[in-house]
């Protein structure tokens, strides 16, 4: 009888990505309070608006931060891979936001070209640089966080737009001062806008590509097929080969080996999970062994 080994069950710890967006969360979502303040006190609309800009991010970032501390739940019977797929849900979420934030920027400016508004450019000045220093924080908090993580990336993305949106509300403020050339404000708007609009749209389809069961980009299926059959000798053929992400980190993959007659299998079978590990870090596969004609074809 062989001797199974019983490990500790180690808790579930916070991870540096879910301690950085937490972070990142509380400094943005202070400065959000004092950033609409200063709206109000200069009757600054730019300010206002990128109060809620920051508003709707801070919203993302707690849900960033949810969605890793529910993703570290244990697996249970009814959810047997456990909670970890809520990233990728947070992440098209955020990308999603970041869509609608693109919108509504987009509308705002029009308007603001259409109907130009006073702004202090002093009090503005101020608040701008203050925000472009608390973004520049947030930002450095992310960027140590893992970036092939989608959840972090999205939060990342949308600190990235706060800062992009601090830097021209900041030059903004200063041609406001020096020419009183109010136009600025939404031109330099509109630039920001279509520069969110890229990463939003890029993290949109990267999280729908692994909702969808898609496989992973860097990964050719005729390749692996082809590696397999050269590096083990017992293997004659692979297919039914299916991969695909549970986390941007995490992929899994099934596949059917037809080996030869009088081949030690158990041998064979751990030659190809060690392939897979080596070669394309998939730690968790299921391989089914077959010596006649596979059983799933009709």
């Amino acid at each position: 009888m062989s001797r199974v080994e019983v490990k500790e069950k180690k808790p579930h710890l916070p991870s540096k990505n879910e301690r950085r967006v937490f972070w990142a969360a509380l400094v943005t979502g202070t400065f959000t309070i004092v950033e609409a303040i200063g709206g109000i006190l200069s009757g600054s609309l730019a300010l206002l608006a990128d109060a809620g800009h920051m508003l709707a991010d801070t919203a993302a970032l707690v849900l960033a931060w949810l969605a890793f501390r529910i993703g570290r739940k244990p697996a249970d019977t009814r959810r047997s891979y456990g909670y970890q797929r809520l990233q990728v849900l947070a992440a098209l979420i955020n990308g999603i936001a970041l869509f609608f934030i693109v919108i509504w920027i987009l509308i705002e400016a029009v308007a603001r070209l259409l109907e130009p508004v006073e702004v202090l450019g002093g009090i503005m000045l101020i608040v701008a640089a203050a925000g472009l220093l608390i973004n520049l924080l947030a930002f450095i908090i992310l960027h140590g966080g893992d970036h092939h993580n989608l959840n972090v990336r999205g939060a990342l993305l949308h600190v990235w737009g706060d800062l992009l949106g601090s830097i021209a509300a900041l030059t903004a403020a200063g041609v406001i001062l020096g020419t009183g050339w109010t136009p600025v404000d939404p031109l330099l708007s509109l630039f920001v806008a279509l520069l969110i609009l890229r990463s939003a749209w890029m993290l949109m389809r990267k999280s729908a590509h692994i909702l969808l069961e898609g496989t992973p980009d860097w990964l050719d299926v005729e390749e692996l097929r082809g590696r397999l059959t050269e590096a083990i000798p017992e293997v004659e053929d692979i297919h039914h080969v299916h991969v695909w992400l549970l986390t941007s980190e995490n992929p899994l993959l099934t596949l059917h080996a037809s080996v030869r007659q009088g081949a030690n299998y158990d041998h064979t079978l751990v030659a190809i999970k060690e392939c897979l590990r080596k070669q394309y870090g998939i730690d968790h596969s299921t391989v089914q062994i077959e010596t006649h004609s596979c059983a799933d074809k009709a």
